[in-house]
């Protein structure tokens, strides 16, 4: 039942306990009643209709949006509300590549629940025994998951950047991989998850990706937040995630997803079918 209990972990979010945020009549974000509680302070920028939070109807633009956005979620992280700030944005939009009617600071997706996305990359290596993978430990000065295993390279996906662009900034980042073996990475899932944190909605979909390294390969972090890096095989790989709290959450989504597609797990497992089905079942976007 652990990597059942895995997917269930980050698929634990019940939009019941959010309002849902709309713009121009459809939802964008689901936010939790604590921080719309934050955002009707702004009654020019936020109103609310019974349970739901609209967006003025005076913002008609993306650009009016943005900057208003922008003014009201720097105020709201001065007043020690919204705990980080990025400087990096988000789009808010429906689905991958789907317009955006607006964008917001990184650090504002999850209170606002809005649709966000992100790479994670598998480092692979081919060994005479089997299959190992590089996995790295998060540094304890991080503001999230310190100290917790992530896979090699894993970002966010910003305004402005493809998945390719940003996985290769994202792997000379974190794991000094030149990009021309950073390009060879092969792209070979999507994962969708709803969990709710305590900044509020992760509403995340991860695109998925193999990179096989040349044996002699050494990662090394270039931004200080990682640890380590460790080189293991497949079977201790499956053992980490089956304890469930030793990766930050949404990797062990990727690690199931590889020990999937490596034939590690398989239907001799009593889970097999369930595991599948909770892992690659796409979420439905809810706009209306």
């Amino acid at each position: 039942m652990a990597y059942l209990d895995c997917i269930r972990l980050c698929n634990n979010a019940q939009l019941a306990d959010y309002r849902a945020w709309r713009v121009d009549g459809r939802i964008y974000g689901w936010i939790s009643q604590s921080f719309a509680a934050h955002l009707l302070v702004y009654p020019e920028v936020f109103q609310q209709y019974g349970r739901e939070i609209t967006l003025s109807s005076g913002l008609q633009t993306p650009k009016q949006r943005t900057q208003v956005l922008d003014q009201v979620m720097w105020s709201l992280h001065q007043q020690g509300v919204i705990d980080t700030w990025v400087n990096e944005r988000y789009p808010v939009c429906l689905g991958y590549q789907q317009p955006a009617i607006l964008e917001v600071e990184r650090a504002a997706a999850s209170y606002l629940g809005i649709k966000s996305f992100g790479i994670h990359v598998n480092g692979l290596v081919e060994k005479a025994d089997g299959v190992y993978v590089w996995i790295g430990t998060r540094t304890s000065r991080k503001p999230f998951w310190p100290g917790k295993l992530d896979q090699m390279v894993a970002g966010g996906l910003p305004v402005g950047l493809s998945l390719l662009d940003n996985l290769v900034k994202e792997a000379q980042e974190e794991a000094n991989i030149p990009a021309y073996l950073a390009k060879q990475a092969q792209a070979v899932s999507t994962l969708h998850y709803r969990q709710s944190l305590s900044r509020g909605l992760e509403n995340s979909s991860l695109f998925i990706y193999d990179l096989w390294l040349p044996a002699d390969f050494q990662p090394e972090n270039t931004d200080g937040e990682v640890e380590q890096f460790q080189l293991i095989p497949l079977a201790e790989l499956a053992a980490l995630t089956a304890q469930v709290t030793a990766f930050k959450d949404n990797c062990n989504l990727v690690n199931i997803d590889l020990l999937l597609r490596r034939g590690f797990i398989t239907q001799a497992d009593p889970n097999y079918a369930a595991i599948q089905q909770a892992l690659y079942t796409e979420i439905s976007p809810i706009s209306d």
